[in-house]
């Protein structure tokens, strides 16, 4: 016999039960969209598929070397707990990696391993912000305005514009230095895929070590700088990353760097991230992910550390891997500016980096059939019915006051699919009143 628990465990009224911190949170925005994409796709519908950002690995499988050492790993036997900080071959790996693409050197107690680069987020939030403390970063941006929820930390956004590819000038954000916690950027940028210029980043860079400077005479707290990099691999169009203590050295004091292969080598599934930062910042991490068990998986690190340490077979990957991307993004973009072209009420910003292509469709007050389209989740729905285009809105992105601006993801689509559904999209706008 069994017992049918469904009673006691459904909550008899809406009254939250739960913590206030918990009650605040929203889920996110963009897993919401893509659940609502893969259940339309297994139903049959044909759509390109831009939401996510994630990878198809029958479009982009990860290095065949980084699957072949995994399973070798597993078979080696390494399934018991990493250390807490990481297996000391990968953050011997990642120092050396750190080394030879930027030119810095880090010491080991520099390097934390974890399940990827939401992990290091999230401790890092935790082990630097103090409920209320100001953190100041830009709009549009990824997952920022959920962490301050996480943390307790107070929302210093800075809007930006697409004429400067999304990022706020320095001087928008040195406004704010004064009192702030941490001053968060993320390079190459989601969801824009733009890319912070090298000018803007020394100048950045430089105001946190002045404004460090000044408090030290003062005694007040560190400003710190969250620097997510994890796109870093990822740059087009004669495009450069650039690494703020490349820059600036003296600006490592104050400067945690995120990174990982998530999103380098599209080993989403496979978590393993890392950061480098001040030792005293890292062992606050490293004992608070340590409580919450956020370890990447011993077999990955082993074989991220051994394909790390195998630089040409990282940079034969590169090359293959950035012109799937690079060929999607500009067949993206191309079809987006003929439309333009034509006099349809569209825009994009050329492909910088990262996977993500932006898209304007500047749609307010056009009718759809009886319907005036006038929020961005409007818009977001009119392109899915009527185009067979799934995008996430700007507004997932803490651009509430934005409804134009949407992005497009390319890493889980190919270029048949970009090119079959442009004539649904053109036959939409045309469409319109």
């Amino acid at each position: 016999m069994t017992t049918d628990l469904a009673s006691f465990v459904t909550p008899p009224s809406s009254t939250p039960r739960t913590s206030a911190m918990s009650t605040r949170l929203v889920g996110s925005e963009i897993l919401k969209i893509a659940g609502e994409i893969r259940e339309l796709v297994s139903k049959g519908r044909v759509l390109c598929d831009l939401t996510v950002g994630d990878f198809n690995p029958k479009e982009f499988p990860i290095p065949a070397s980084l699957l072949e050492h995994t399973i070798a790993a597993l078979k080696e036997g390494h399934t018991n707990y990493p250390p807490s900080d990481g297996v000391l071959e990968l953050r011997q790996a990642v120092m050396a990696h750190t080394q030879r693409t930027y030119g810095v050197s880090y010491p080991l107690q520099s390097v934390l391993i974890c399940g990827g680069a939401r992990p290091v987020l999230y401790g890092a939030y935790r082990a630097l912000v103090n409920a209320g403390d100001e953190v100041v970063y830009p709009l549009p941006s990824w997952n920022n305005n959920h962490y301050m929820v996480l943390c307790g930390g107070k929302a210093v956004e800075v809007p930006a514009t697409a004429a400067d590819g999304f990022f706020p000038s320095v001087t928008a954000l040195k406004a704010h230095l004064s009192t702030a916690r941490v001053v968060f950027l993320n390079s190459p940028l989601n969801p824009c895929g733009t890319i912070v210029t090298r000018d803007s980043l020394l100048a950045l860079s430089e105001a946190v070590v002045e404004e460090n400077q000044r408090r030290e005479k003062d005694g007040r707290p560190t400003l710190f700088f969250m620097y997510d990099q994890v796109y870093g691999a990822l740059t087009f169009g004669g495009r450069e990353h650039f690494f703020p203590p490349a820059l600036v050295p003296e600006v490592a004091r104050y400067t945690l760097i995120i990174d990982g292969i998530s999103k380098s080598m599209a080993a989403t599934g496979l978590r393993v991230g890392w950061a480098l930062g001040p030792t005293d910042v890292i062992d606050r991490m490293k004992a608070i992910l340590g409580h919450v068990g956020a370890w990447a998986p011993r077999a990955e690190q082993v074989a991220t550390a051994r394909l790390l340490n195998q630089p040409e077979q990282v940079k034969a990957f590169n090359e293959s891997y950035l012109a799937g991307l690079s060929s999607r993004l500009t067949a993206l973009h191309a079809g987006v500016m003929a439309l333009a072209k034509k006099g349809h009420p569209v825009d994009a910003i050329a492909p910088q980096g990262a996977i993500y292509l932006s898209v304007r469709f500047n749609l307010l007050g056009k009718k759809a059939g009886g319907e005036t389209l006038s929020t961005a989740e409007h818009i977001r729905k009119w392109l899915l019915e009527e185009a067979g285009m799934a995008v996430v809105p700007f507004s997932a992105f803490g651009m509430g006051q934005e409804p134009t601006w949407f992005r497009a993801s390319v890493g889980a689509t190919n270029i048949g699919s970009i090119e079959s559904m442009m004539p649904r999209l053109e036959k939409a706008l045309a469409a319109l009143g």
